[in-house]
């Protein structure tokens, strides 16, 4: 099944319509056998109405809505421009821009296409221009771009903390204990930072060196033709908009203001009135409006009980109940303002933007949970086949334990990357592996920690869109670079970022309190 898979996938057969068809084709077969309990697909519509109603899958569209909304209202090219003017006059200025701001996007859109494409369509060409190598030029844009999958807020990480909080639980009731702990999307967005702010580094620190010592392959602008006047206000101009969304949404989550849910929603109105005041030319004052009324709701919310549905209201309550419904009708005016805005302009095609927003966020949805059905599906199948018995008894018996494990699950998820998307991989995998990891044993003591993991795991997984021949990333800026980027080139670009993301990996595996520690100061052991 896994072979036949993997065959038409590389075929080019849909992957949501393979994993699923191939899957129900050998259960049918596997069943006239004798070797599939055909009752097992009897479950499989519970399955899919639990998908579309879980509250934390909610968060994928609106988190796709936040980022596409924010592409098309040209954050990243004001970015983009102001960086480029503050750092070219540095060796290597360009790449070190293009990786700063590929950071700022990551924590405010997490949309990995948006932001390669838009990179490449506006810096490649001018670092190809100004004598940068094509090969660095490429490799700093496609990992740059990738960073927006281990930065939260993330898509990987809302389904990979999905995945891994179920497997946690099922792996405590496993080990007899009746009132498990839980692992939530919060966990992993807290694990997932500083990891993710190192692999910052990692870039930075690379970019840096090698443009110390290879000046030639990362020329610095020269001053007659950088603009030095005004960058500093345009640079604070540019970073506003996605500082107060990063604040807004990752900011909520982490001091426990909201759910990632939540959070998302809050984003994607964020978005819509940022992108709404970029269009209104002048005329955003109820934007600016609503979004003050954004702000006083939530601290409103914290200072006082605003439950109407309480048999006693004190009278500040009484009063703070006024004030939100003020509030509130300030903050729907704004949305209603930005919404106008943002339906009248026009994206480069010549399309309303608002509608195209939609549509992408629609397209990239169906796909998305498409996948997550297929592979629920595909899980299924294995499962019933006995293929998850087979794996936790592979596992169990390698020779050096659970690190042994460990070490062959991320090496197995490291070269299925090279021929699938992080999303099958996530949801083909994760749900047989990660259940069997989170019931053994480390050689010192305790269990696996289901955080350290997970986010190992996303680390892991954001190298599949560097992985040549499938690498997503690689697809996205091929299809926007000019003629003379060759593939070699871009090949040869991304390899020292993906060695930088395995170096990565491997520190976290020695230092796993860069994962953990977050999460154990904001939410507790």
């Amino acid at each position: 099944m896994t072979v036949a898979a993997f065959a038409l996938l590389m075929a080019g057969f849909p992957v949501a319509f393979t994993l699923a068809g191939t899957a129900l084709l050998f259960a049918l077969l596997g069943g006239a056998l004798g070797a599939f309990p055909l009752g097992l697909l009897v479950a499989l519509p519970q399955n899919i109405y639990a998908v579309m109603t879980n509250e934390v899958l909610v968060a994928v569209p609106l988190f796709v809505f936040m980022g596409v909304m924010l592409e098309r209202s040209r954050v990243a090219e004001d970015l983009l421009e102001s960086m480029g003017r503050l750092f070219g006059r540095v060796p290597g200025g360009l790449v070190l821009s293009v990786t700063l701001v590929g950071a700022l996007l990551a924590a405010s859109t997490g949309v990995v296409g948006a932001t390669v494409v838009t990179m490449g369509l506006l810096s490649l060409p001018t670092m190809l221009r100004r004598g940068y190598a094509p090969s660095l030029a490429a490799g700093s844009i496609a990992a740059a771009g990738t960073l927006g999958q281990i930065i939260p807020p993330s898509i990987v990480l809302v389904i990979l903390g999905d995945q891994v909080g179920i497997a946690f639980q099922n792996a405590q009731f496993e080990k007899g204990v009746f009132d498990p702990e839980t692992v939530g999307v919060n966990d992993l967005f807290a694990g997932a930072l500083l990891p993710g702010l190192m692999l910052v580094g990692l870039y930075l620190g690379y970019e840096f060196l090698l443009a110390r010592l290879r000046p030639e392959q990362a020329p610095a602008v020269r001053a007659d033709e950088a603009e030095a006047g005004g960058t500093g206000r345009r640079l604070v101009r540019a970073l506003l908009a996605p500082v107060l969304l990063i604040v807004a949404v990752l900011g909520s989550i982490l001091l426990g203001l909201a759910s990632p849910t939540e959070a998302a929603g809050v984003g994607a109105v964020g978005a819509l009135m940022l992108a709404g005041h970029r269009f209104a030319a002048g005329r955003g004052y109820p934007i600016l409006l609503g979004a003050g009324a954004m702000v006083a709701l939530v601290l409103l919310a914290r200072a006082f009980d605003l439950r109407i549905q309480r048999a006693i209201v004190p009278l500040p309550d009484r009063a703070a109940l006024v004030v939100a419904l003020v509030l509130v009708l300030a903050l729907v005016w704004g949305i209603l303002a930005a919404l106008r805005h943002v339906a009248q302009a026009r994206d480069g095609e010549g399309r309303p933007v608002l509608a195209s927003v939609a549509r992408s966020t629609m397209v990239i949805s169906a796909m998305v949970f498409a996948i997550v059905i297929g592979a629920r599906l595909f899980s299924l199948a294995v499962r019933g086949f006995g293929g998850d018995a087979l794996i936790e008894a592979a596992l169990l018996d390698l020779p050096g334990g659970t690190a042994a494990a460990i070490a062959a699950v991320m090496a197995v998820m490291f070269l299925l990357g090279f021929v699938l998307d992080f999303l099958e991989i996530v949801l083909i995998v994760v749900p047989i592996v990660a259940p069997i990891l989170l019931k053994m044993e480390m050689p010192g003591g305790g269990g696996v920690d289901p955080v350290w993991l997970a986010v190992m795991m996303a680390m892991n997984l954001q190298t599949s869109f560097l992985t040549p021949p499938f690498g997503l990333a690689l697809f996205y800026l091929r299809g926007v670079a000019p003629a003379e980027l060759t593939t070699l080139a871009l090949y040869r670009g991304v390899a020292p970022f993906v060695a930088l993301q395995l170096l990565a990996l491997l520190v976290m595996w020695f230092a796993p309190g860069l994962a953990t520690w977050l999460p154990g100061v904001i939410y507790g052991d």
